[in-house]
């Protein structure tokens, strides 16, 4: 049985672990090594970590029977809109097609609702293909945004809402 739970400062350890796998699994073929190592530095460091459960960012842990199988991560109201934004969601590989990512995505709708958010917005990757299970989930294709992240870096993404 999966079970969720809220991640605190404890967990970091355990999200940069995920995130060191499956952005090497999915990005892989995507983005270079050197653009990986630069975005996990970026996004997953223990400052920049801390500083996101120190915020309005919320982290939900799946796991089954102790075993982490991913996360994401969370913002209600952003920008001061009636709207949640997904930062991340992260499942490892071998946990992949198990519901996981369902789960998460589910939970953070019923949580999104509960805060009167109107929609959930994410931007993911244009060359990952978790955009399919996005639009399966009921996202749509909104826009597409280049995002300059240092270093001569972009991200180069789809961005995506879901009216709930």
């Amino acid at each position: 049985m999966i079970i969720l739970s809220e991640a605190t400062t404890k967990d970091i350890i355990t999200i940069q672990e995920i995130a060191k796998i499956t952005w090497s699994h999915t990005y892989g073929e995507i983005l270079s090594k050197a653009q990986i190592a630069y975005m996990l530095d970026l996004f997953y460091s223990d400052e920049m970590l801390h500083k996101n459960l120190e915020s309005n960012h919320h982290f939900i842990l799946a796991k089954e029977e102790e075993k982490s199988l991913g996360f994401a991560s969370y913002e209600h109201h952003y920008q001061n809109k009636h709207q949640t934004r997904l930062h991340k969601l992260y499942v490892l590989p071998q946990a992949q097609k198990r519901g996981v990512g369902q789960l998460l995505i589910e939970t953070i709708e019923n949580k999104s609702k509960a805060k009167n958010d109107l929609s959930i917005s994410l931007n993911v990757n244009r060359n990952n293909c978790a955009y399919l299970f996005y639009k399966k989930m009921g996202f749509q294709i909104v826009e597409e945004e280049n995002i300059a992240i240092g270093n001569d870096y972009f991200m180069e993404d789809y961005k995506m809402e879901k009216v709930l």
